[in-house]
């Protein structure tokens, strides 16, 4: 994992999360098949930075042919036949060529093909931080349902508490048998609800299973240790950290390096050529074989070739200019997606302090009713009532706290902080 871990080491680590989280999302790296296929994507963004690096050495090549030519060449001089060229043409060389000079195509192909790999290891990055944040959502999604659970039980005891007491009433004559059937129906309805959540948990852990290989969760707490941001520090940690923005940054620097490059091409060039070797078809011995060598200078200029370069120049410029606009219309949707994850940050913060009044408020008229229910004064639909408003102050305060970590979870994506080291 050091090309997916290691690739974007400028961003720093907060202890953001607990240590099962933190091993739930180590294990996502090594479990997750789209990891490895990003992996192999960097790997070979490697090996074509280091392909076009080799373009630096000198091509050099082994040549041996033989060809039998008929008729021979040949010239009568009286008597006596000449032959010019043998019937049996055999010849053996090594051969080599050296690009001399090509007025920077080579360093500019080896600068586009580094930032190429630097692309590949922000798309690496980019999808961590995406498999990070889906694993994470789904953690938290996984505890509140949990919580919920715990609610459900703690509504069913109250209830089940209570069905007691109208049973008892119910024999001594203080109550009728409406009011044990309506708080069984209350009972059973909950039941419902806790099944429905039971399910939900089990089908959020198979979920879990697919992303991590993991299926069990035992730590459970709705928090993120994530410090206060401004608008204006969120969006400079974006612009430092976060990858998205980070590959449309490289598209920019991609899209220049290709302008340079075609720009090249009016260039002229210039190579180096050499062979030596051995052949026949020399006079005046020409069936022997006899040793050669030649070497020289190429050079070429380009003169026309009906516009096609400064076309494709133009083109090349449009992309440029496409690839900057990009990175602005980016920019100006993050800082207003920052804006929106720092303003349900603070509301459901808010909410969770007044729902603490709300949870004292519910369970205190809860008590009073159960304790009116052991009197005699208090109705199924009063202990149902309170029952139901206790229940729904403890979902609620459970439902801010999920979406105060959803919040957060939002902002240190759009931020591009690490969750683990």
């Amino acid at each position: 994992m050091a090309v997916l871990v290691g690739s974007y080491t400028t961003t720093f680590a907060q202890n953001l999360i607990n240590g099962e989280l933190k091993n739930l999302l180590n294990q996502s790296l090594q479990y997750f098949p789209k990891v490895k296929e990003v992996q192999q994507s960097v790997q070979l963004a490697e090996d074509k930075l280091a392909l076009t690096e080799l373009n630096k050495y000198p091509d050099v090549t082994i040549d041996a042919s033989y060809a039998y030519v008929q008729p021979k060449i040949e010239v009568a001089f009286g008597e006596k036949t000449f032959q010019f060229a043998p019937v049996h043409n055999v010849s053996g060389a090594l051969n080599g060529s050296y690009t001399l000079f090509d007025f920077g195509r080579l360093q500019t192909n080896i600068q586009k093909a580094k930032l190429e790999l630097q692309t590949s290891k922000h798309v690496a990055e980019q999808l961590k931080h995406s498999l990070f944040f889906q694993i994470s959502q789904l953690y938290y999604q996984i505890i509140y349902a949990k919580k919920a659970i715990e609610i459900q039980n703690q509504v069913l005891q109250l209830l089940t508490e209570n069905k007691i007491i109208i049973e008892t009433q119910l024999k001594n004559g203080n109550a009728i048998q409406l009011d044990l059937l309506t708080i069984q129906s209350k009972i059973d309805n909950e039941l419902n609800r806790k099944i429905d959540l039971e399910t939900n948990v089990q089908k959020l852990l198979n979920l879990l299973n697919y992303a991590t290989g993991v299926s069990t969760i035992s730590e459970g707490q709705l928090s993120i240790a994530l410090k206060n941001y401004t608008l204006e520090d969120a969006m400079q940690m974006a612009l430092l950290h976060n990858p998205s923005i980070a590959i449309a940054k490289d598209k920019v620097s991609v899209s220049k390096t290709d302008v340079a490059i075609t720009k090249l091409n009016e260039r002229p060039y210039v190579g180096l050529k050499a062979s030596v070797g051995s052949r026949n078809g020399y006079l005046p011995q020409i069936q022997d074989p006899r040793f050669n060598y030649n070497a020289g200078v190429g050079f070429s200029v380009p003169l026309f070739n009906g516009g096609k370069t400064k076309q494709q120049i133009k083109i090349q410029e449009r992309s440029l200019a496409l690839n900057e606009t990009n990175v602005v219309s980016q920019i100006h949707d993050f800082e207003k997606d920052i804006q929106a994850a720092l303003i349900d940050i603070k509301s459901n913060e808010s909410r969770i302090k007044n729902a603490a009044t709300q949870i004292e408020q519910a369970a205190l008229a809860q008590k009073l009713s159960v304790s009116k229910l052991k009197n005699g004064t208090a109705t199924p639909i009063e202990i149902t009532s309170t029952n139901a408003d206790y229940q729904r102050a403890l979902l609620n305060q459970l439902q801010y706290q999920y979406q105060l970590c959803n919040a957060q979870l939002e902002l240190i994506k759009l931020m591009g902080v690490e969750l683990v080291d």
